[in-house]
């Protein structure tokens, strides 16, 4: 069964037939919360055309996007370290189908499978890797390479060229002000690498975009290609988030 999470697939024939008899595709919501920082985690999700993104909070609310997980992942995969609480906000950024599991079955298939706790760990060291990088971006790099950033972590994920999304909405996900990410759009738009209309970004030269970008989209790439976790994989489907 093909099930078009790249971590799962990654799985010998047995584990995944096991694995994948315990999961429920599930349809998430776009701004839906999985998970709320430091409450228990209930439920492991296999994004399939959906992506996720981890939040980070101060004073109990959340304000900073520090990573994502899409059909490269899995959101749940520090239940491997017997971590049983949410370490972060997870909301819905792209609507779509996910693998929900229960966490307590997870936590036995995770017991059982060797081939799984293997493949799980080098996504954890990606995924830590990921959030220090985030950390360090916030810190030193300017909001138009961080927006560049985004827009590629995005687009990779949803494997579209047009992004419905708004100002508003990626203030909240880079943790700036709405008209510095006006600003920053503004640029990327007279640059060529990207058109803006109300609500909808449309990614008109990647390579542009790449090069705008701040160093921290290489690293992560690096990360996951040295996982053997993630290539890009473009499709024409647009993805809603706005």
């Amino acid at each position: 069964m093909e099930t078009k999470n790249r971590l799962v697939e990654l799985l010998p024939r047995r584990d995944r037939k096991r694995l994948l008899a315990l999961c429920v595709p599930v349809e998430l919501e776009f701004q839906q919360i999985l998970w709320r920082q430091g409450e228990p985690a209930r439920h492991v999700y296999f994004p399939i055309d959906s992506f996720i993104s981890l939040v980070a909070s101060l004073d109990g609310e959340p304000v900073l996007e520090v990573g994502m997980a899409g059909n490269e992942g899995v959101l749940g995969a520090q239940l491997t370290w017997g971590v049983t609480d949410a370490p972060l906000h997870a909301v819905v950024q792209g609507a779509g189908i996910a693998l929900r599991m229960a966490a307590a079955a997870f936590r036995h298939e995770v017991t059982d499978s060797k081939a799984l706790r293997h493949i799980l760990d080098r996504y954890l060291a990606v995924l830590m890797g990921q959030l220090g990088t985030s950390a360090a971006c916030v810190r030193f790099h300017l909001i138009g390479p961080r927006l560049a950033r985004w827009l590629l972590m995005t687009q990779d994920r949803a494997g579209a060229n047009t992004l419905h999304i708004t100002h508003e909405f990626l203030s909240y996900m880079l943790g700036v002000r709405r008209v510095g990410i006006t600003s920053a759009a503004g640029a990327l738009q007279a640059s060529g690498v990207i058109s803006y209309t109300r609500g909808q970004i449309r990614v008109l030269d990647r390579e542009g975009l790449e090069r705008a970008s701040c160093s921290c989209y290489a690293a992560d790439k690096r990360g996951y290609a040295a996982a053997g976790l993630m290539g890009r994989r473009p499709r024409s489907a647009e993805r809603r988030m706005e």
